[in-house]
C-alpha cells in the first residue's frame, strides 16, 4: 500500500492470465458509467500497468469501450484517459445529427412514408443519422494496435457482438491469438476477424434509431438484440473470472417513474422500456444462470458430476452496477439535449412521467456523461477490495455483487 492508501498490484498483472475477463454490455449514453469504473481500476493499479483483462467482450456502446481498451492494452491508464476524454466531452451531435434541418428532414421522410404507404427503396433506414459517430471512432481508435497487443501476449482476445438480420443469430466477431477457437451454439456463433469501425457501428446500431450496418455483404444491428447470454463470448474466449459492468440500478421504481394505473404509456415510455429490455434483461438472466451453476458446483462433490454436468466449470463473477437511479441523473440534465431532438423526444413522451428511460439512453451530453463517470468511479472505489481480489485471483463467492443483486440472482442474502 502506498502513501495515498492505494493497494498496488504487480505491473504485469493480466499478462499470461487469460482467465480474467471484462464484460461491457450495451446501454447507449449510460455506457459512460463504465468509463468511471475503468478509471477507478486504473487508479488502483500502478502507473505503467498493462490492461488487467486479457479477455474483453463488449456489446453496443459497451463494444466501443471494449475495443478502445484493446487498442491501448499496453497502457491501461492511457486507454482509460482516451475514453474519459471522449465521453466527458460528448455532445449529442458527436453521435448523430441533431441540427434542425436533419431532424426535420428525418421527420418528414417518415411522415411521407406513412402517408404514401411506403417509398420503396427510398424508405427511411433509421430515425437518426449516426455518421458523426463513425467519423469519431475512425479518428480516435488505432485498430491496428489490437493485433500488436495480441502478438505481445498482453491481450488474449477481444470480441464485439452484433445481431444478424439475415440469420437471426447473435454473432460475436472476435480477434484473438491462435489458441482461441470459433464456436457455434443455438442462435449464437463466433467469427474470427480483424476488428474495425464497421463492427462497432453494427454493434451499436439500435433498431429503428440507427441504420443497420453492412459487413461483408450481410446486414447487422445492435448486438443486444439477439444476445440472450452476454457472458458467453468472454467465457468462450477463455475467461473463468469476470468483471461485469452493468448500467442499470436494480432498485424498485420510485414513484416519480411509475405511471398512474389509468394513464396509458407514451411512445417514449414504451421505447425506453424496450431499450431497457434490449440492453439489460439478457444480462441479468445470464448472471442468474451463472450464479446457479456456481452454487451447484460449490455444493456438489466433483465425483458426482457426470455426463453433461462433467463439463460445467465455475465462472467467478463480480458485478458493478450504478448505486443511483440513472434516470434521475438524466432528468437533472435533460435541458442539455439539443432543442430539435428535445422537441422530438418531448413529442414522443420521453420528457413525461415514465419517459426517463429513453432519455437516459439518448442523452449524449457532457453534463450527464460526466455525472455517470463520477458515479462509476465512486461505485468502483467502494468495491475496490472486491475488484483487487478478482484481479489477484482470490477465491470468490458464487456471485459477488451488491446485496440486492445477490438476493435477486441467488435467492440468498449476501453475508457481510
Amino acid at each position: 500500500m502506498d502513501s495515498s492508501g492505494k493497494r498496488n498490484l504487480p505491473v504485469q498483472i493480466g499478462m499470461g492470465r487469460p482467465e480474467t475477463g471484462l464484460v461491457l454490455p450495451g446501454g447507449g449514453a449510460r455506457a459512460a458509467y463504465q468509463v468511471g469504473v475503468l478509471k477507478a481500476i486504473a487508479r488502483l493499479l500502478p502507473p505503467g500497468s498493462v490492461c488487467p483483462f486479457p479477455v474483453i467482450s463488449g456489446t453496443s456502446a459497451g463494444a466501443i469501450n471494449a475495443v478502445a481498451l484493446a487498442c491501448y492494452a499496453d497502457r491501461f491508464r492511457a486507454g482509460v484517459r482516451v475514453l474519459e476524454s471522449v465521453w466527458s466531452g460528448f455532445e449529442t451531435h458527436h453521435v448523430y445529427r441533431t441540427d434542425a434541418t436533419a431532424v426535420m428532414r428525418s421527420s418528414l421522410h417518415w411522415l411521407a412514408t406513412l402517408l404514401t404507404g411506403g417509398l420503396g427503396r427510398h424508405n427511411p433506414r433509421s430515425l437518426f443519422d449516426n455518421r458523426p459517430l463513425r467519423r469519431l471512432l475512425a479518428d480516435r481508435l488505432p485498430f491496428e494496435r489490437i493485433q500488436n497487443h495480441i502478438d505481445a501476449g498482453i491481450l488474449h482476445a477481444v470480441s464485439v457482438t452484433v445481431s444478424s438480420y439475415r440469420s437471426g443469430r447473435s454473432v460475436s466477431f472476435y480477434q484473438g491469438n491462435d489458441a482461441v477457437r470459433t464456436w457455434q451454439r443455438s442462435r449464437r456463433e463466433s467469427r474470427r476477424t480483424q476488428l474495425g469501425v464497421e463492427h462497432l457501428m453494427a454493434s451499436a446500431a439500435v433498431p429503428i434509431v440507427f441504420p443497420a450496418i453492412r459487413v461483408k455483404g450481410e446486414y447487422f444491428g445492435d448486438g443486444a438484440l439477439r444476445q440472450m447470454m452476454p457472458l458467453s463470448p468472454a467465457v468462450h474466449l477463455g475467461a473463468t473470472r469476470l468483471l461485469v459492468v452493468g448500467v442499470r440500478d436494480e432498485r424498485p421504481l420510485p414513484p416519480a417513474h411509475i405511471l398512474p394505473q389509468d394513464t396509458p404509456p407514451s411512445i417514449g415510455h414504451i421505447a425506453g422500456y424496450m431499450l431497457d429490455t434490449l440492453f439489460m434483461d439478457g444480462l441479468y438472466s445470464d448472471l442468474e444462470r451463472v450464479t446457479k451453476i456456481n452454487m451447484l458446483l460449490d455444493t456438489t462433490p466433483s465425483d458426482r458430476l457426470r455426463g453433461p454436468l462433467a463439463h460445467l466449470r465455475r465462472v467467478e463473477t463480480l458485478v458493478v452496477v450504478p448505486g443511483l437511479d440513472v434516470r434521475d441523473l438524466a432528468a437533472d440534465n435533460s435541458a442539455e439535449m439539443p432543442l430539435a431532438v428535445r422537441l422530438l423526444l418531448r413529442g414522443l413522451g420521453a420528457y413525461g412521467r415514465g419517459g426517463g428511460q429513453l432519455l437516459s439512453y439518448m442523452l449524449f451530453e457532457q453534463r450527464f456523461t460526466r455525472a455517470l463517470i463520477r458515479l462509476g468511479f465512486e461505485d468502483a472505489m467502494a468495491q475496490r477490495d472486491h475488484i483487487l481480489a478478482l484481479l489477484r485471483g482470490d477465491p470468490m463467492p458464487a456471485i459477488d455483487a451488491p446485496a440486492r443483486i445477490v438476493q435477486d440472482l441467488s435467492g440468498q442474502e449476501q453475508s457481510a
